[in-house]
């Protein structure tokens, strides 16, 4: 290990930052080192230009890849390397596309949880949608997180290092306990494969696309899906926005407040003007008069 690369993870370590986010900023600085067969103390604001370019137009990423990539250079050279540029003009990021998520209506969601053949699996994507849990937080629960005297689930160290409760279902509690008494889990509610270590969000999200070809829905289907679902169903239940905001995590009441364009009592409660026009719209076509000439 060299001894930049050590003074990265120092530095993204005293700042607290997420495990996972670490990796793919060491990835992506290691990325880019490789590409100009070079260390990043020897490169500059050019061959940064050079190799957005590059991750544009040769390698076709997206946007969200892009944005990790300048986000792991920017943290790179602002905070280890220190330097004292202009980021905003010399590491650009992309302009993010603004897209509203797909949404599962109530009776999809049974249908896809009925197509997932695994117990593990089914209880932990059930959990995600009846608690709005992201997938990360789903898989790393403790048996003591379920709070069944509260009716509440302690997520800890959620995203943004944050703990929060959030509802129990008396539901879910049912299906935990029907798990937990078949399993046995320890350590984790939801064990992985190997000894100490709960079950990996690539592995339930591996079983979700299985579970997605089965059931046929058309839509797009991921473990996140069921989070935006339980955001969306609150909303159209008449739930509190701000109350969502604190199930969900967010920050920013910004974030849970983009659901508002999507849940369909909001959306849907203003009449089309088509629909008070004085008569209906006539869908037949008078024949045209025949030509003389």
């Amino acid at each position: 290990m060299t001894s930049l690369r050590r003074r990265m993870i120092e530095d993204m370590q005293i700042r607290n930052l997420a495990v996972n986010t670490q990796q793919s900023y060491i990835q992506q600085v290691s990325r880019f080192a490789q590409y100009f067969q070079k260390s990043p103390e020897l490169l500059g604001p050019e061959q940064i230009r050079a190799y957005q370019v590059y991750l544009t137009n040769e390698k076709k990423l997206s946007t969200g890849s892009i944005i990790v990539a300048i986000s792991a250079l920017r943290f790179l050279y602002r905070v280890t390397l220190k330097k004292n540029w202009s980021f905003d003009d010399l590491i650009p990021a992309p302009k993010v596309p603004k897209k509203l998520p797909i949404i599962l209506s109530p009776e999809e969601v049974v249908e896809f949880l009925d197509c997932v053949r695994s117990r593990k699996h089914r209880a932990i994507l059930t959990t995600c949608y009846a608690a709005g849990l992201r997938i990360s937080e789903a898989v790393a629960l403790t048996p003591p997180a379920i709070d069944s005297k509260r009716m509440v689930i302690r997520v800890e160290q959620g995203k943004g290092k944050s703990d929060r409760y959030v509802m129990l279902s008396p539901k879910v509690l049912e299906i935990l306990r029907a798990w937990w008494r078949v399993e046995k889990p320890k350590d984790w509610l939801f064990p992985g494969d190997f000894p100490g270590q709960h079950i990996t969000r690539s592995a339930v999200e591996q079983e979700c696309q299985k579970a997605r070809r089965i059931c046929k829905i058309p839509k797009p289907i991921t473990p996140h899906s069921l989070r935006h679902a339980f955001a969306v169903h609150l909303l159209e239940q008449g739930t509190d926005v701000r109350k969502i905001q604190l199930l969900l995590g967010h920050r920013s009441l910004a974030t849970t407040a983009a659901y508002l364009r999507i849940a369909t009592n909001k959306v849907c409660s203003t009449s089309s003007p088509l629909d008070l026009l004085p008569r209906p719209v006539s869908m037949e076509v008078k024949p045209k008069p025949p030509q003389h000439f």
